[in-house]
């Protein structure tokens, strides 16, 4: 008879020697502040009780209160880093010593050194160091995280609390997460025990490769809670390498503010099912704009990869070089086409961006009073037409979520010029079958479907 139990532990992976090999190339990293202050160590602070604390994603040290001015002490420990070349290259993450005044690194041998940062990069969180030695340092072996498959044994080694050179291990739970505010790093997902001052660490695999950089966890405590999430060492290297050459990263620019397609929107575009990018707003002067992409076009590949979330597409866009060739392919009025782009350099600071006429009751159908738009709202809310809600009743667009104050600028695929045009398009809507409504409220551009049951 099959012994499912006994056939698993006897599979169960021994790191003895993946420890020994590996250790020595796994650093412990402290930093002092600047104007003279120093971080508080670790393990000495308190956080709030934990039904105050919202579920959120954290960075490791987020959460620690101000430090205290003083005279300068030791260097406390703050993260964990890997040695990637003989010559004393370092990677780290950006949030372990952004705001240093100084970087030192102490050895799997005890000696400390003082570090220089090469180059950070906060979108990434990764941090390129370099340290000088008389003679060539232990180096880790550089595995390639996109050969990673969901259920496999990881391990990883780092300083939680600053207790150095400590191993956890566990499986990896997912692949390609996305995390709010990340928007260009494709996460791994473990559950490999991750705490404070295992930020910057090496995720391995069973062959000892470095596939990840321990970089996140989600926590309402403060610690470890079974979710941790570690940048692809794939995505690392490039980072690296980039810093390394220029002291900065160059990242590809789409310019479109994208939304997930839910189940309704799906409906109201004519998709079989919600997947892909909705392009909520194109913006002005971009790669996007010249190529033709519409607000209302769905992205479902990017060069021939699928998009399944909305998250997937700033993750493949980002890793391709300024200046290149890409190719989109889009829903559009219900129809598939492939559209050209030139991918442009993402700024530093990418963005999401008439006569007085009356206002016209549309109450018989969606239960709506709109107005036409002055030219002040217009450049407030960097719209070029549409009209905005002045009271919502009961009715369909109540129950869709429109909010007196919403800007509507595109009604089942048409553009809202006019309050007369809208009355039009309002009436000529089908019953009983969503159809996508664009909003900008307070700014921001959104799709929701909207569905007359009359």
């Amino acid at each position: 008879m099959f012994c499912w139990t006994t056939t698993w532990a006897a599979s169960l992976p021994d790191f003895t020697e993946l420890v020994k090999e590996s250790s020595p190339a796994v650093v412990n990293i402290s930093t002092l502040q600047k104007n003279d202050e120093l971080s508080t160590p670790l393990g000495q602070f308190d956080l709030p009780d934990s039904e105050d604390v919202p579920e959120i994603f954290r960075h490791f040290f987020r959460n620690l209160p101000p430090s205290q001015p003083g005279p300068r002490k030791a260097p406390e420990s703050l993260g964990s880093g890997f040695i990637i070349s003989a010559d004393g290259y370092i990677l780290t993450n950006h949030h372990v010593i952004s705001e240093a005044d100084s970087v030192m690194v102490r050895l799997n041998d005890r000696r400390e050194l003082e570090a220089r940062v090469v180059g950070s990069d906060p979108r990434s969180d990764i941090a390129l160091l370099k340290i000088d030695s008389d003679d060539d340092l232990p180096v880790v072996e550089i595995g390639r995280s996109k050969d990673l498959e969901v259920g496999e044994w990881v391990l990883a080694i780092g300083s939680p609390f600053g207790f150095d050179h400590t191993v956890t291990a566990g499986i990896v739970s997912a692949k390609e997460r996305a995390l709010a505010n990340e928007t260009y790093v494709p996460f791994i997902q473990t559950d490999v025990a991750i705490n404070p001052g295992n930020s910057g660490g090496p995720l391995f695999n069973l062959e000892g490769e470095v596939v990840g950089i321990n970089s996140q966890i989600y926590t309402r405590s403060g610690g470890f809670m079974g979710l941790s999430f570690a940048i692809p060492i794939d995505v690392a290297m490039d980072v690296a390498d980039q810093l390394r050459a220029q002291g900065h990263v160059q990242r590809g620019w789409l310019g479109v503010i994208i939304q997930e397609v839910s189940r309704d929107l799906a409906e109201s575009f004519g998709l079989d099912k919600p997947a892909g990018a909705l392009v909520a707003k194109v913006l002005a002067d971009s790669p996007a704009q010249a190529a033709g992409i519409r607000e209302g076009d769905v992205i479902i590949a990017f060069n021939g990869q699928g998009i399944s979330l909305s998250s997937d597409l700033p993750h493949l866009v980002g890793r391709v070089k300024p200046g290149s060739e890409a190719r989109l392919d889009i829903i559009r009025d219900g129809k598939h086409e492939t559209l050209p782009v030139t991918i442009g350099l993402l700024p530093e600071e990418a963005a999401a961006e008439s006569s007085p006429e009356r206002a016209i009751a549309v109450a018989n159908r969606l239960g709506l009073k709109v107005a036409p738009l002055t030219a002040e709202q217009r450049e407030q809310w960097q719209v070029r037409s549409g009209v905005q809600v002045t009271e919502v009743m009961e009715g369909a667009g109540a129950a869709a979520g429109i909010l007196v104050g919403d800007v509507i600028t595109m009604l089942n695929g048409s553009q809202i010029e006019t309050v007369e045009q809208f009355a039009r398009i309002v009436e000529a809507l089908p019953q009983e079958r969503a159809v996508p409504v664009r909003i900008v409220r307070r700014g921001s551009p959104l799709f929701i479907p909207l569905k007359i049951t009359e």
